[in-house]
């Protein structure tokens, strides 16, 4: 019997979640389809629900290779300074805190961090940023980036930066993606630069500033991707997996 192929130590990701009420108790929730996109990639997930202590940041980051936040609620304006628009939906004010608390820890320990539609949003905002709290009624000529189609549908394109950690990973600088946001940044951190637009201005990409921390976010939903026959969305989680595997 030949020997077993020796594989390297797996590399373990926090992933941030959200609670809500299911029927008379309020659990965590996280779509299976994060858990599936990380592992696929080779990457252990543990889940990091919100917490009512957002200072165990430095805990939970000094147990984990990567930092993975996910999509959800809208971040509370109070948050950036605005004040709530009409088409504000559900906050989640716990979680909020928790995530503020690891992205700013994060980028302390230029922890690799993925960060996907609501992500992008609060990146943007714990570094300083503010967001825009509904594209149709705030953007005129901007499209409905949440008109109800499939998860798992491309229908809108995207450009992408030349040479950013976002254009390598996707392997191209125009694709199309997923698209189920009702928000969006507005203006962007000093801390972070714009490395992907929608046709109609929107952002949909950002990076960290500094070269040290690698750290992408994007607006759409690449997880609910990785089994399509184009290869853009697993390039994010195999970049981000092979971030981790050279940072260690």
């Amino acid at each position: 019997m030949s020997p077993a192929r020796k594989v390297g130590p797996a590399r373990i990701v926090a992933v941030t979640a959200t609670s809500r009420m299911d029927e008379d108790s309020r659990r965590v929730r996280l779509a299976m389809s994060y858990v599936e996109a990380l592992e696929s990639a080779g990457l252990v997930p543990i889940v990091v629900p919100p917490l009512a202590s957002p200072e165990s940041a430095e805990a939970i980051l000094s147990a984990v290779d990567g930092l993975l936040f996910t999509g959800g609620e809208d971040v509370n304006p109070s948050c950036y300074g605005a004040q709530p628009h009409p088409k504000l939906k559900a906050v989640n004010d716990r979680r909020d805190s928790t995530e503020i608390s690891l992205i700013r820890e994060a980028k302390r320990r230029r922890t690799p961090t993925l960060a996907i539609c609501r992500g992008i949003q609060v990146i943007n905002v714990a570094l300083g940023g503010t967001l825009i709290q509904d594209i149709r009624a705030e953007c005129a000529g901007a499209f409905d980036h949440d008109d109800g189609s499939p998860r798992n549908s491309r229908t809108h394109d995207l450009t992408v930066v030349e040479n950013s950690l976002t254009a390598r990973a996707l392997g191209t600088t125009h694709c199309s993606v997923n698209s189920l946001h009702h928000q969006a940044v507005r203006d962007v951190s000093p801390d972070l630069k714009i490395t992907s637009t929608s046709s109609d201005g929107v952002i949909e990409g950002l990076e960290a500033n500094d070269p040290e921390w690698w750290m992408v976010a994007v607006q759409w939903h690449p997880e609910e991707m990785t089994d399509s026959p184009e290869p853009w969305d697993r390039g994010l989680f195999h970049a981000f997996a092979e971030r981790l595997s050279s940072a260690s």
